[in-house]
């Protein structure tokens, strides 16, 4: 089989037994021990596909059922692998001489994301039903990494964490004007609005997310104090004094990031703070996995460290803190595969079988991703002048504390 060729070298670690289409056994033992995990190809053609590229097929053949997993999870296989791989890339000379140069010379182009390609994107995974979302993210659907300070945190818990982190960051003072770009379904504005009494502005691309956040916004009593509008962060006009993107970067695409950064210089005053909460990777500039980009998120990208800063250096901005959660994501990712895996059959109700697999290989696959592959996340504060923030980080463990003390005696107060 030629998918053999590819995996005896790959497995160091654990046990990888694949039974093929013709019911042949096929095993592949690590010099080091680990998990033993068992899968059973349904098809002939996954014997060369998977060997081809493995990065799109896998997925494709475990949600078609295709490929199943006979010995162990979905999540033990996609962790077995992933350990093994690690950051590198599948090793044998087809991947390194054609697939791996292919997908990235056309990495620019699938990232092409003018206004009208950009909300068709934003559409293809935001705008699925409401109801979707309610079935693993926590209550103030926050759809990012959250901030495990305790591993007693709970998943609402560690997501307050992170909007009070990031506020921290920006150094709130009450009255200050803030804009939201990507503010999805509005949690992140309306506690900004709620805690720091701020005015906010934020930005969407998905009808969906808009509706929910407006609803939100109303419900509250805060629709005179945040405003959620259903526009590209490109036609954004006036001047803020902070401006925070939470989970949106990986969808500017990387031929857009100059423009970008110059519309954040733009739009922020002077004395201004500007937080970018974003996916990244830690092995330098890639391209996306080609099942991500063709079934979850098309013309996503989770740029490097330096293809950041390259861009906001052209755009004349001071980066004044950078902190890199290296695996927050993958516990944040943990929750939400839990969550979704307790109500597998709502979420099959609503959809079909399939949307479950695909779904259930997203939130694997990520996971791993975080874990073994390299993925981290950056949060990175930006100013137009130097003395725009204090010298030191004082003032954000300072105001961190601070915040996380006011929201205790609220939820004292409350019980």
């Amino acid at each position: 089989m030629l998918l053999a060729r590819f995996l005896k070298p790959l497995i160091q670690t654990g046990c990888l037994t694949v039974i093929d289409a013709t019911g042949r056994t096929h095993r592949f033992k690590g010099q080091s021990d680990g998990r033993s995990i068992t899968i059973r190809l349904h098809a002939r053609a996954l014997h060369w596909k998977l060997f081809i590229n493995p990065m799109l097929y896998t997925g494709e053949a475990y949600m078609d059922g295709s490929l199943t997993v006979e010995d162990g999870e979905l999540y033990d296989f996609l962790d077995l692998v992933s350990l093994n791989i690690g950051w590198r890339q599948p090793n044998h000379w087809l991947q390194q001489m054609i697939i791996a140069p292919l997908r990235g010379a056309v990495r620019r182009l699938r990232q092409y994301n003018p206004a009208h390609k950009a909300q068709a994107n934003v559409a293809h995974h935001y705008d699925l039903t409401g109801e979707l979302y309610d079935l693993f993210l926590d209550d103030d659907r926050q759809y990012s990494c959250a901030y495990f300070q305790s591993s007693d945190d709970d998943l609402t818990t560690a997501q307050l964490r992170k909007k009070q982190h990031l506020a921290a960051k920006l150094a709130l003072q009450p009255g200050q004007r803030v804009l939201d770009i990507g503010s999805g379904w509005g949690g992140m504005g309306l506690h900004l609005a709620q805690t720091e009494h701020v005015m906010v502005d934020g930005v969407t691309l998905s009808e969906e997310q808009h509706k929910i956040s407006a609803q939100r916004a109303a419900k509250a009593g805060l629709d005179g104090f945040v405003n959620f509008a259903l526009q590209d962060y490109r036609a954004v006009s006036g001047q803020y004094d902070r401006i925070v993107s939470v989970g949106m970067f990986e969808h500017v695409g990387v031929g857009h990031y100059g423009e970008f950064f110059q519309k954040v210089r733009q739009l922020l005053n002077d004395d201004g703070v500007a937080m970018l909460h974003t996916i990244g990777r830690a092995d330098g500039p890639g391209a996306t996995n080609p099942w991500v980009n063709k079934y979850i998120f098309p013309g996503g990208y989770s740029p490097s460290l330096s293809e950041i800063s390259a861009a906001v250096e052209k755009a004349d901005l001071y980066i004044t803190d950078v902190e890199i959660f290296r695996l927050q994501y993958a516990e944040t990712l943990r929750h939400w595969r839990h969550r979704f895996y307790a109500n597998r059959d709502k979420v099959a109700a609503l959809f079909d079988e399939r949307f479950v697999r695909m779904w259930d290989f997203y939130l694997c696959g990520s996971e791993v991703t975080f874990r073994h592959g390299g993925h981290v996340v950056f949060q990175v504060q930006l100013t137009k002048r130097a003395d725009a923030v204090p010298e030191t980080r004082d003032y954000i463990f300072d105001g961190e504390r601070r915040r996380v003390g006011q929201s205790k005696k609220t939820e004292s107060r409350a019980a």
